[in-house]
């Protein structure tokens, strides 16, 4: 018998006649009011419609399946389950069960984890599937020998980017999805995941000057945690920073997240502010990342 291989991620609306659907989803069943989904979906105007994220979920699912097949022949079964947008990992779960799977491998395509984000995923597939199959969870994955190595390639290949003269008032921010302060409380390590993460791509790297920041903050009255990567440039820009590279180290695809919060919102902060702002190139389905993805699934099973 396989063992199956449950990918999740967040999932995004695949058309613009989506877009309410999977925001009341996001509500947990409450409809957003007609302010809230006009700036959604303006947001997703700006980006061409829709978010690049179902396209470049389903690439990584199958460049996944295929380095799998590689390294394992016909071991694995690999399915996909979205937290919001069907396929629901809920139905994915599901599946497996129907099927007589006795071990699912659960697998949420972020490196960091947090009992707001990754464990509810965790939470909602092994309910799913029922006492009778064995789920075994892939927590945090960022430190796995071979990610931090892909980050710290992609900064330094930013960096190359910026002329030499000015490298000296560069600077290389790493953020990660903001989630609210509240988390705090219960003493989840997700803030402390960030920086750890951070400071050792930054070694890796060779920085001198580095730092991090949230982004991507809900829009709701409670406090989110920060500082936000657009409050972080301006501060930079008032401390002789004429150049930042941006590294989305909390994410691993383009997507709204990335494509809109960094590459319009905080690219228009940086232009106003007279900063040069550079983006890391997102990991997607890379080879040598779907590699790395296969030996975190080999070694979990």
């Amino acid at each position: 018998m396989k063992t199956g291989l449950l990918v999740m991620a967040y999932g995004t609306p695949t058309t613009p006649d989506d877009v309410e659907a999977y925001y009341t989803r996001i509500r947990h069943g409450r409809a957003p009011s007609s302010e809230q989904l006009a700036d959604l979906t303006r947001r997703y105007n700006a980006i061409g419609g829709t978010s690049p994220l179902a396209q470049r979920t389903a690439a990584q699912v199958a460049g996944l399946a295929r380095a799998l097949d590689v390294a394992a022949p016909h071991r694995f079964d690999v399915r996909f389950g979205s937290k919001y947008e069907p396929p629901l990992l809920e139905a994915a779960a599901q599946s497996f069960r129907d099927d007589g799977f006795a071990t699912v491998i659960g697998l949420v395509l972020a490196p960091h984890s947090s009992s707001m984000s990754t464990d509810q995923y965790m939470d909602r597939a092994r309910t799913s599937l029922g006492e009778d199959v064995n789920f075994i969870a892939i927590g945090a994955w960022w430190e796995f020998p071979g990610f931090l190595e892909l980050v710290a390639g992609r900064v330094r290949n930013a960096l190359a980017t910026i002329p030499d003269d000015r490298l000296a008032t560069t600077e290389v921010i790493f953020s990660a999805h903001s989630l609210p302060e509240k988390i705090l409380a219960s003493g989840d390590d997700y803030p402390e995941q960030l920086r750890l993460s951070a400071a050792r791509a930054a070694t890796l790297a060779g920085l001198q000057r580095w730092g991090t920041a949230w982004q991507s903050a809900g829009r709701t009255s409670e406090p989110w945690m920060g500082p936000d990567i657009l409050e972080v440039l301006r501060t930079k820009r008032g401390e002789g920073v004429t150049d930042v590279v941006s590294c989305p180290i909390g994410f691993v695809s383009d997507h709204l997240e990335v494509v809109f919060d960094i590459d319009v919102e905080a690219q228009g902060v940086a232009h106003e502010i007279g900063l040069n702002l550079v983006r890391t190139q997102s990991l997607n389905d890379d080879p040598e990342f779907m590699n790395l993805l296969a030996h975190i699934v080999l070694a979990a099973s």
